[in-house]
């Protein structure tokens, strides 16, 4: 059962991935993520179904547009493969659970909000606000099938704390921190502590590690400046995926009895 849920996962994985393609092109550039069809930008024709299948299709085009040969990012394979990838290890973390599709919707919202952050600087609340919305009903779902009413309070007073903390920091920065990022905390602290407290306490700690990690490496290459804003979401996303996955390992290690 559980190769099944990973091998699933994996496949549904690569078309999910080949939709937030869709949705990390189309919500920044505030266009509809359903109409027009898909159409290369450079000459304007619409994409084939059988030149709109991930990974594979990118692979034999060459990363080519079959009509004017103009390039296609690399990009949207990676993205396709690398939710593929995101997916199968989700499952094999989660099990074959009624809460596994929460946190798959989960991954999904959050990577494509990583990337958008990562191209734009912004964490658009058109994926963020109904991406959180439809989290918490899957959650809720999922925990109540699993008889897990304990860990859904808790869950939704971590993801309540999270955020509290992170508009605090937002307050006290005044300005040097988006308010995104702060939103963003709900969803990822409503996730995080449904694993445990642990779990949450590990993301929270790996977020601003990371988060200033990559700003003194970023300033030391001088690829940004001091006042520059440098993404946050990504690394609020790092801290989670370590939370969720190893947290209450490591805060073991950290905090023994």
């Amino acid at each position: 059962m559980q190769q099944l849920a990973v091998a699933g996962s994996a496949v549904v994985g690569l078309l999910v991935g080949s939709f937030l393609n869709v949705v990390a092109y189309r919500i920044p550039a505030g266009i509809s993520v359903t109409t027009p069809p898909s159409a290369c930008p450079s000459c304007g024709h619409r994409i084939r179904p059988y030149d709109n299948i991930p990974v594979v299709s990118w692979l034999l085009l060459r990363g080519r547009c079959r009509d004017c040969r103009a390039p296609i990012s690399i990009r949207y394979p990676l993205v396709e493969a690398g939710t593929a990838a995101l997916f199968a290890l989700t499952a094999a973390l989660i099990g074959p659970s009624w809460v596994l599709p929460a946190f798959l919707w989960f991954a999904a919202v959050v990577e494509v909000l990583v990337i958008v952050d990562l191209a734009h600087k912004r964490i658009p609340n058109r994926i963020l606000y109904p991406g959180t919305a439809v989290a918490v009903v899957l959650l809720a779902a999922g925990a109540v099938a699993e008889g897990e009413a304990s860990a859904l309070l808790r869950a939704l007073a971590g993801g309540a704390g999270y955020f509290g903390m992170l508009l605090l920091v937002a307050i006290l920065a005044r300005g040097g921190f988006g308010f995104g990022d702060v939103k963003l905390a709900f969803l990822l602290g409503l996730f995080a502590a449904y694993r445990s407290w642990e779990s949450l306490f590990v993301s929270v700690v790996m977020a601003f590690l990371v988060g200033g990690l990559i700003s003194v490496v970023l300033l030391l290459a001088r690829r940004a400046g001091r006042r520059d804003a440098i993404p946050f979401g990504p690394a609020l996303a790092v801290g989670v995926a370590i939370g969720i996955a190893a947290g209450i390992p490591i805060a073991d290690w950290y905090l023994p009895d």
